[in-house]
């Protein structure tokens, strides 16, 4: 059950920032969400079932894509990517807090990478290497303190 209010709470969260926040190009504010890909990485030590937590993953990535992006299936496929990311993370390497903020930095730089590599192949944008460094550089603040505190919080809850 509180997995599920960590996500409706992650989305809503997501939805609200994104509303009221500029997301046009070259008008990012520092506070430019990406809670939901953060969310998928952190959840991952409350699932005992890999295949539940791969599931799960699936199905918040589609449910991203319909509110947001209106790709089906897009953001499916790259949460599904993390979340295997995540279980190799999980896995072989280390976490604490302080590792942890340079894994939710890859989460993020990955998903915008991959997300910008994918639009350019598709030809749905056309973008700069400096509109990729603004980009990325301007969803890094406030989802590392939301992944920090979320951390915490997850953490505390086992």
């Amino acid at each position: 059950m509180t997995n599920t209010l960590i996500i409706i709470i992650s989305f809503i969260l997501d939805y609200f920032l994104s509303l009221y926040l500029p997301y046009e190009r070259n008008n990012l504010s520092y506070l430019t969400p990406l809670f939901i890909p953060i969310l998928i990485y952190l959840l991952y030590p409350r699932f005992k079932d890999k295949k539940i937590y791969i599931l799960i993953s699936i199905i918040i990535g589609i449910i991203y894509d319909l509110i947001y992006t209106n790709l089906l299936f897009f953001n499916g496929i790259l949460f599904l990517i993390i979340s295997l990311i995540t279980i190799l993370i999980y896995k072989y390497l280390k976490n604490n807090i302080y590792l942890n903020i340079i894994y939710l930095l890859f989460i993020i730089i990955f998903y915008e990478l991959i997300s910008i590599l994918i639009y350019i192949l598709f030809g749905v944008i056309s973008i700069s290497y400096s509109d990729i460094i603004y980009r990325i550089t301007h969803v890094i603040i406030i989802n590392i303190i939301y992944g920090t505190i979320l951390y915490m919080i997850i953490s505390h809850k086992k």
